[in-house]
């Protein structure tokens, strides 16, 4: 375990809350470090903390009822995870795990609530925020819900280009796997399409690179579903 310092999050915060405000949460924040692959929160979990992601980038998992996971959505640094349990109630819905190295901090949850009772302009500003990781996720799943898997593909590539990697030219973290169950299909639809589209000088794929050619075309792709 390790202290440090929040960047991001106190620059954030202080426009808000007095520095003696922030150095209560500074107090109770403990820093840690994940792999690839290692779950950070895990759905159904008592949720005792809210997570700030310094670095790295992290999947929001859902599992249902049969075991089937779900990716809700992807988010890199900066971000706070989590910030909706402090609304909801006092388990995590889903599984937060990481996509890559990440360094996260862990803040508990009632000093966070403690201060956020003292200053209503910062309690509006996390809740803006987690009402934006829910955001992602219910725009995920309209696209699940309305379009082909083509339509969804195209959704999150382009998400992640604009969104995540703010680059149309990146490399993916994600497996096929991980793709697959980001846009509610089958591995091999993923594969295929991405075959497809590369054929069609849409994308260019190498290894684990990607490189968007015609975004306008997949825009498109994404528009018609």
């Amino acid at each position: 375990m390790e202290k440090s310092d929040f960047n991001w999050l106190k620059r954030v915060a202080i426009q808000f809350i007095s520095e003696k405000e922030f150095a209560k949460i500074d107090k109770s924040s403990i820093k840690l470090r994940f792999k690839k692959g290692e779950t950070i929160l895990k759905q159904g979990g008592l949720s005792t903390h809210i997570v700030y992601l310094e670095k790295g980038m992290v999947k929001f998992n859902y599992e249902n009822e049969s075991n089937k996971n779900l990716i809700l959505t992807i988010v890199s640094a900066p971000k706070i995870l989590g910030g909706a349990n402090l609304f909801y109630k006092d388990n995590n819905l889903f599984s937060f795990v990481a996509v890559e190295d990440c360094e996260v901090f862990f803040i508990d949850s009632q000093v966070l609530l403690s201060v956020m009772m003292e200053n209503a302009k910062f309690s509006i500003m996390l809740f803006q925020l987690a009402s934006e990781m829910f955001k992602k996720a219910v725009i995920n799943f309209i696209s699940l819900a309305y379009k082909q898997k083509e339509g969804r593909i195209a959704d999150i590539l382009l998400y992640l280009s604009e969104e995540v990697y703010n680059s149309s030219d990146f490399i993916l973290n994600l497996t096929r796997k991980e793709i697959a169950e980001f846009a509610g299909c089958a591995p091999e639809n993923v594969i295929m399409t991405l075959s497809k589209w590369q054929n069609e000088k849409i994308v260019e794929i190498e290894g684990k690179r990607i490189n968007i050619i015609d975004i306008d075309k997949l825009r498109y792709i994404s528009k018609i579903g």
